[in-house]
């Protein structure tokens, strides 16, 4: 039988999922080992390949994987010595930023330090013009003077993002050759290639993250792939991207900003596989594992793809505060704690929950290595939503008197017992999601009441109904293999890139030879990309868009074309698209104002991923194994505790209940109700 693997790394926990031919899944899950990402990698692996009785020759499907390695690098900023090079007179792009400020009344601002500082910025006196013409070209002395620098300080990589190099990377490319022949071990990223897009700093930003990851990841994947040969694991990885799409490891690695959200994102992708298959066009997808929690909305059963989002954001929930990178990613927000988030005091002397995370290492202080501070795991579980002899099916034992300890520790600052304090704790992290969730769907002209929710990650059902409660949501589904979605998602994903390019210009004035290149460009280097992850030139479909918005607006507006716009050429229909998803976006359209073509934009696709696997179901319902008391339900008495595994299809669970897997625990309170459908999804609902 041919099997297939997924393996996702996240910031507590490594979760792999292996997939046969037949259908049949087997997962595991182990603790991230942030020394060394590899390692938590290959244990899992080797935990995933044990229980399910397989080989690793047997492994001749695809391998698949999410990782958080250039996340950490960003956070951490423990990475190699990495400069910058700008057109002479922009080197402090990094710094002057765009001159946003994201609280307008506050004057006590704060901006997280440029990823490159300004004595690793160096500038060339070159110039290319606005519309591609060069004015002054690169001058190889210089470059040569430069690259003498760039060797003395130690410079490991560097950021090429010269002046309008997105509309001619000649200058650009021009360097780099220079570079690459005078310090062949120098990592290069071009802006031209990384980031073609209209707007310096967004630009910079992107490749500057680029070049500061490349050091890093590409060291990182080459290791994976000796890893995988030296498990006898016959097939390369594919590696997950932020934008849903999925590629070779080698185009990965020059490309290390497509890898941020790539763990995330995953998630998205089971959900809307999910919509697909309950039949339902809208759907608020809900991953809450041990670091954060994250929200997406599923649209027309697909998840929103956005053409920029922030990393490092000096306020966490603050827009504008981060480094903006201009790629394609799934729009998804976080919207609150996870697991391993801390509780503490804060300088009002009330109650907060997170940012700061314990992580895996210590970890909560319930898990017994070293952790002092209190977290939402160590809440749940001094509530008794969680078992600390059932965590992971026994295999980690949690420590509840450590969580007394620590909690207690909170407590005495605030003043009360523990059981309020965790009680407090539970519940300011279902008003924190709810009110994170509400804001993102705002924004987006949505009304939150009444949208489905999904739930999953390790963390996500345990809370689910709390916050699905509090959003109105007409129903909390909680999917098989809830903690580990993430990676499923990986394995009921296509191959697939998405590419943009900026080419600023008058609809009604298109140069369509220079559409004809850029698109033949962008499609021959997506083709090239999906070929090297494995998919046959036939089987790739290609799917066209752009970026519009009326002259004069400084944002732009993401349409998709139901064809190749070379075919026809049709300005109308172009126009006719726009307007409408102009008006389903502000309700208004100032016709009379001329439109603007900002980039083009192309998604390649390999062929779909078809897996009917359902979760297997017991032939009669099952009683509760055991009882226990809820300390957040004082007055429910004994609260029944159900095996999931031993659930029948139809059967029904009235709430208050606890259902319990080996790596998650589904929570149903009182008022509730639950039944378990023909997918294996159990589907609660709050009693009118």
């Amino acid at each position: 039988m041919t099997y297939s693997l997924a393996v996702d790394i996240g910031g507590t926990f490594t979760d792999v999922v292996l997939r046969g031919a037949n259908g049949a899944l087997s997962l595991d899950k182990t603790l991230t080992t942030h020394d060394d990402l590899l390692k938590g990698f290959f244990r899992g692996v080797d935990l995933v390949l044990g229980k399910a009785g397989v080989r690793a020759e047997e492994v001749t499907g695809v391998v698949v994987h999410a990782t958080t390695i250039v996340t950490n690098a960003l956070i951490e900023r423990k990475g190699f010595p990495t400069a910058l090079i700008a057109t002479k007179g922009f080197g402090d792009v990094l710094s002057i930023r765009n001159e946003h400020r994201y609280e307008m009344y506050d004057p006590q601002i704060e901006f997280a330090p440029p990823l490159i500082p300004h004595e690793a910025t160096f500038e060339l006196d070159e110039r290319v013009l606005a519309d591609g013409t060069i004015l002054r070209e690169v001058d190889r002395a210089q470059v040569e003077a430069l690259a003498a620098k760039l060797k003395a300080e130690g410079i490991v990589s560097v950021a090429i993002c010269l002046l309008n190099s997105f509309r001619n990377p000649a200058n650009e490319r021009a360097v780099a050759a220079v570079l690459s022949e005078m310090l062949p071990d120098l990592y290069i990223s071009l802006s031209s290639s990384i980031a073609p897009q209209i707007r310096e700093y967004p630009r910079t930003s992107t490749t500057a993250v680029n070049a500061y990851a490349m050091p890093i990841t590409q060291p990182y994947l080459h290791g994976l792939e000796v890893g995988l040969e030296k498990a006898r694991i016959p097939n390369r990885a594919l590696i997950m991207l932020s934008s849903g799409g999925i590629i070779g490891a080698e185009v990965a690695a020059r490309n290390p900003v497509r890898m941020i959200e790539s763990g995330p994102a995953a998630g998205a992708l089971a959900a809307s596989w999910y919509a697909e298959r309950l039949g339902l066009d809208r759907l608020l997808s809900f991953d809450m594992g041990g670091t954060t929690a994250k929200a997406c909305l599923i649209e027309n059963k697909k998840p929103l793809v956005a053409g920029t989002f922030e990393v490092d954001r000096m306020y966490r929930f603050c827009e504008g505060s981060g480094m903006p990178l201009t790629i394609p990613s799934v729009d998804m927000i976080e919207i609150g704690a996870g697991g391993g988030s801390i509780a503490s005091v804060d300088d009002l002397g009330l109650l907060k929950v997170g940012p700061r995370s314990a992580g895996s290492n210590p970890g909560p202080a319930c898990y017994g290595q070293g952790g002092t501070s209190p977290t939402v795991t160590d809440a749940d579980l001094l509530l008794g939503l969680l078992d600390a002899e059932n965590f992971l099916g026994g295999d980690m034992h949690l420590d509840r008197p450590a969580a007394e300890a620590a909690m207690g520790r909170l407590a005495k600052a605030l003043h009360t017992d523990v059981t309020r304090t965790a009680d407090g704790i539970y519940r300011i992290v279902a008003e924190t999601m709810a009110g994170a969730a509400r804001a993102h769907l705002t924004d987006r002209g949505v009304d939150h009441r009444g949208i489905p929710l999904l739930a999953f990650g390790g963390a996500g059902p345990v809370h689910a109904c709390a916050v699905g409660g509090l959003l109105g949501s007409t129903a909390v589904i909680f999917p098989p293999q809830a903690s580990v979605l993430s990676a499923f998602g990986t394995l009921v994903t296509p191959v697939r890139l998405d590419l943009v390019r900026s080419a600023l210009g008058n609809l009604e004035a298109l140069d369509w030879k220079d559409v004809d290149r850029l698109l033949n460009e962008m499609t021959d280097e997506a083709i090239a990309a999906l070929e090297q992850a494995g998919c046959e030139r036939k089987t790739v479909r290609l799917i066209f868009g752009a970026d519009l918005r009326y002259f004069g607006q400084q944002n732009e507006l993401s349409i998709t074309f139901e064809k190749d716009p070379r075919e026809d050429r049709d300005i109308a229909s172009i126009r006719s698209n726009f307007e409408a998803s102009y008006h389903a976006q502000y309700g208004v359209n100032p016709s009379h104002v001329p439109l603007e073509i900002v980039s083009w934009r192309l998604t390649a696709q390999g062929p779909d991923i078809h897996f009917d696997g359902t979760a297997s179901a017991a032939r009669a319902p099952a009683k509760p194994k055991t009882e226990r008391k809820i300390a957040l339900w004082p007055d429910a008495g004994p609260v029944p505790v159900y095996d999931r595994l031993s659930l029948a299809t139809n059967q029904k669970i009235a709430g208050p209940a606890i259902i319990e897997e080996r790596e998650t625990t589904i929570v149903l309170p009182p008022k509730w109700e639950a039944v378990v459908n023909e997918l294996g999804c159990i589907v609660a609902k709050e009693r009118a």
